[in-house]
């Protein structure tokens, strides 16, 4: 694969619900480009993009892949992305190196949900957009349908280029509007042919809307065509050029990905309207990694775009984010999982470097004199947490090994030790994204993990002030041991886990004791009488006690803490407190009403709701054993459009007969044991 100029690359990001046929569409233009001998199939596990292991199995893209179309002299960075939510990470990656979206729509089923998301992820990055109407081939295929309900959803200009000639099993060919000329396929090379009298008879209609679009992008063009003059063929490519690049309008194409119709004109709109990557000549390198990932044969791969100066082989770059040099060996240009090697990478190119040693998806790479940090990439925070175990004893080395590959490789996962629950967590975006790191475990490193709920944290506190007496007294011939507190226990209201103070007069108990009384009352709040969970909230003043001068040491003291402590926690009407986490959702305006009867379900309390935009952003309170699914069940109320975060707020007590449950639940647990 040659090297390009600027002037003849674009990256195109290739985005689509799951199931509309972007991976067959990127498998039908890379055919026509001569790469391919033969299309592969989805069914088959034998397309270029999706080429991973759980992906042939799944017959789904979970990754994204890069593939290079050489299309007349252009070379096209195709990024084929995964078209389901739990995979949105690997979409908003791709799009941040993209100059432009194709979105890939099926004209059987219309506008789907993860379109929608994608498309508010394209109107924050500004990017230019081309929406190819797939599956015109199939039963129901309805073009005029399909139109109408993008220009619904969405707040764009939606102009075809082209129009199929017939549908579902009539469907034999296009007319390419701006060329003005019919085609139809055999096996999918295209014959020129005449336009259908159908077609004819609205062609005025749509070349009009062609001219409109293409005046609007140019103040000389519109003036001329509101003068009543004709636009020139040329003066219509270069406003369509123009308006696209800005965005003013979003061009609509139209075919068959499997029957490889409409791919070709496809190409050739990308190739001619899309925009030339925005490069600074004369700055020096600066490369972006968007992806990271393991091959079982080259070790870690790093895609990056070069958007300035020119990577070359054989030399040092510098990590400006972990403040490292980097040495770079070979550079390879990818086509899914085919590699060749190149000696430079210009600006504007994408491409892969293996064996770097500390760099990972969002650094920037660059020269240690000349140091840059490009903008990083927004990925969504992981929802979903379950405890990951090894199935067999004794695995767990391997285990940390693994999950620290991971989390090279997926920026969307969390794994995180919470010490108090002993269990380890794995954070992700959905159940599927969990599976499918299940399965990666066992097929890469012969390892069968076990997924698990998340216990939740719970706490003990009092909720009324107590005075109580602990003695430890020991005669055993020899030294005794002898220790005598009386302590106050208090609620503490002010947020404060521990307050401890003495106010011991005459001698009672000698200062130098103070510090065990202290510790063992520590010791002992790790384990509350409830249910076992650790004490907080309590404040205890030493005020009395007794020593013996001989007998008395600070592990007596200690113990005799300790037994304060039991005994008051039992006075002092000790009740079960749970984490409540502040929650923050953001949902279409259309489902406000069941998130909010949803939260309510779930003992939350709503703080407020804010409009923004199409959108509406709740904010409410809710006990986290609540929401251990909930990033399931909110995209299953919203079909995936809602997303939500959140974070510790504060820890309540659990209501009554709830907390008796959970009680019994954890004496039974520890009865087990």
């Amino acid at each position: 694969m040659k090297n390009y100029t600027v002037d003849k690359i674009r990256n195109v990001g290739v985005v689509a619900h799951g199931g509309a046929g972007k991976t067959s569409l990127t498998e039908a233009m890379l055919f026509n480009t001569g790469v391919l001998s033969r299309l592969g199939r989805i069914e088959d596990g034998t397309t270029t993009s999706d080429y991973h292991p759980e992906e042939a199995k799944k017959g789904m893209t979970i990754h994204t892949s890069i593939v290079p179309a050489e299309w007349k002299g252009v070379k096209i960075n195709l990024l084929d992305t995964p078209g389901f939510t739990d995979f949105v990470g690997e979409v908003r990656a791709a799009l941040r190196v993209s100059d432009a979206a194709l979105f890939v729509v099926s004209a059987v089923d219309s506008v789907e949900v993860m379109t929608e998301v994608f498309w508010d992820d394209t109107d924050k990055r500004e990017l230019p957009r081309l929406v190819f109407m797939n599956k015109l081939d199939r039963e129901n295929a309805n073009f005029d349908k399909v139109l109408d309900d993008l220009k619904e959803k969405f707040e764009a200009n939606f102009v075809p280029f082209t129009l199929p000639i017939g549908m579902a099993e009539t469907f034999s060919g296009v007319v390419n509007l701006v060329e003005g000329k019919a085609y139809t396929y055999r096996d999918g090379k295209p014959t020129e042919t005449d336009i259908p009298a159908d077609i004819k008879d609205q062609l005025d209609d749509y070349l009009e809307k062609l001219a409109e679009a293409a005046a609007e992008a140019d103040d000389d063009l519109l003036t001329k065509y509101l003068d009543g003059e004709t636009l020139t063929p040329e003066e219509i490519r270069m406003g369509l050029r123009a308006g696209l690049a800005e965005g003013k309008f979003v061009p609509v194409l139209c075919g068959s990905a499997t029957k490889n119709m409409g791919t070709d004109i496809l190409l050739d709109t990308i190739a001619e309207y899309f925009p030339v990557p925005t490069v600074d000549q004369d700055a020096p390198l600066a490369c972006l990694v968007f992806k990271t990932m393991a091959d079982p044969f080259v070790g870690r791969m790093n895609f990056l775009r070069v958007y300035s100066g020119t990577l070359k082989s054989d030399s040092t770059v510098y990590n400006a984010n972990k403040e490292k040099p980097e040495k770079i060996g070979q550079i390879f240009y990818v086509r899914g999982k085919n590699q060749q090697t190149t000696e430079q990478v210009p600006a504007g190119d994408i491409c892969v470097l293996v064996k770097l040693q500390d760099t990972t998806t969002g650094d920037t790479l660059c020269l240690k004199d000349k140091p840059v940090v490009l903008d990083g990439i927004d990925f969504p925070s992981p929802t979903l947490s379950l405890a990951i175990s090894t199935k067999v004893q004794g695995e767990e080395d391997k285990l940390s090994t693994a999950l620290a590959r991971l989390q090279e490789e997926e920026p969307t996962i969390r794994i995180s030790r919470n010490l108090e629950t002993k269990q380890t967590l794995l954070t992700g975006m959905g159940e599927a994204q969990l599976d499918i790191v299940v399965e990666r475990f066992r097929r890469k490193y012969g390892l069968e993990v076990v997924l698990s709920p998340e216990r939740i944290p719970y706490r003990e506190t009092i909720r009324t002030e107590t005075k109580v007496e602990g003695k430890h007294k020991k005669q055993s011939g020899g030294r005794g041991q002898y220790g005598h507190v009386w302590i106050r226990m208090e609620p503490l209201t002010d947020g404060t886990d521990f307050k401890f103070s003495e106010e011991v007069f005459g001698g009672a108990v000698p200062n130098n004791y103070f510090p065990a009384v202290e510790k063992g009352v520590r010791e002992s709040m790790t384990e509350g009488v409830l249910a076992g969970y650790p004490v907080t909230g309590l404040g205890v003043v030493l005020y009395d006690g007794s020593y013996h001068p001989v007998d008395s040491s600070e592990m007596a003291f200690k113990i005799a803490a300790s037994m304060a402590f039991k005994k008051g926690m039992q006075q002092a009407k000790p009740v079960l407190l749970e984490p409540i986490m502040e929650v923050e959702v953001t949902v279409p305006e259309a489902f406000t009403g069941d998130i909010i009867s949803d939260l309510n379900t779930k003992r939350g309390r709503v703080l407020g709701m804010e409009p923004a935009g199409r959108v509406t952003m709740i904010r409410a309170h809710v006990p986290k054993a609540e929401l251990s699914r909930y990033a399931i069940d909110l995209k299953a109320m919203t079909q995936g459009r809602a997303s939500f975060k959140m974070e510790f707020s504060s820890y309540e007590e659990v209501p009554g007969r709830l907390a008796d449950d959970i009680v019994k639940k954890a004496q039974a647990e520890k009865e087990d044991s």
